[in-house]
């Protein structure tokens, strides 16, 4: 097991362990969950799993004056927001792209990162790190297909994926309200969903779909369990972090 922000995460297994939400005991075969427990379900797969694997959680944006932040919470079998997994920070102004994960609210503890490669560059590469600054995947947005429906592409080790907004009118009607003298600056909280498959098989990969509130939030489910929470919380939040780059 491994404990991000006092959250235990599975770690390679999805058989014979499970996830602790509140840093206590480990569900697993010994220790069946109790209702009073919140567990996070991780599903079974042939293939070899990540070494994070998380299967639904919230991602959501905290308004402030200098830095863009955001809150990844776990989420309860009825969608309720839990536990808190990761809290991001997003610099502004900076040469490179850069946006840090850490362990807790006061971001004592760095756990992961994304990091552009090019620097002030729309076509852009991002590199996700772990906590030691190895590399867990990678993603980058495609600029020619993104100019009338939002495009991206995600890969982690044996898993390539490309993502889409889902309904083509919504993407089209955000880009011609950008356009519009005065009305583009005017905010409109346009609900606007991401699908990513499998590039192989088609197959759902990652699922982002927003919710209609003043702050930016949204549910994220990884059906695929070879995609690392850390690079499904970072593409998350690259979404609208990056979105109108």
């Amino acid at each position: 097991m491994h404990s991000l922000g006092g959250i235990e995460i599975l770690l390679h297994n999805p058989v014979a362990h499970g996830v602790s939400l509140d840093g206590g005991a480990t569900m697993g075969p010994d220790h069946p969950p109790t209702p009073e427990e919140s567990t996070v379900t991780v599903p079974y797969s042939d293939q070899p799993s990540a070494a994070m694997v998380v299967p639904r959680f919230a991602v959501r944006q905290r308004i402030t004056v200098m830095v863009n932040r955001y809150e990844v919470r776990a989420v309860g079998p009825d969608g309720s927001e839990q536990q808190l997994l990761a809290m991001a920070q997003q610099k502004r102004l900076k040469l490179k792209e850069e946006v840090v994960f850490t362990a807790d609210e006061g971001g004592s503890r760095p756990v992961f990162s994304f990091r552009a490669r090019q620097r002030l560059d729309v076509r852009a590469e991002h590199d996700v790190f772990d906590e030691s600054g190895q590399v867990l995947g990678s993603f980058k947005k495609r600029f020619g297909a993104s100019l009338l429906r939002s495009t991206w592409d995600l890969s982690v080790p044996g898993l390539t994926a490309v993502g889409q907004e889902r309904r083509p009118f919504i993407a089209i009607l955000r880009r011609v309200w950008e356009l519009i003298p005065f009305l583009g600056d005017v905010w409109v909280p346009f609900v606007f969903h991401f699908d990513f498959v499998d590039t192989a098989t088609g197959a759902p990969v990652l699922v982002v779909e927003r919710r209609k509130s003043i702050r930016d939030r949204y549910d994220v489910s990884v059906p695929d369990p070879r995609l690392d929470f850390r690079v499904a919380a970072s593409m998350a939040v690259a979404l609208d972090a990056l979105q109108s780059r």
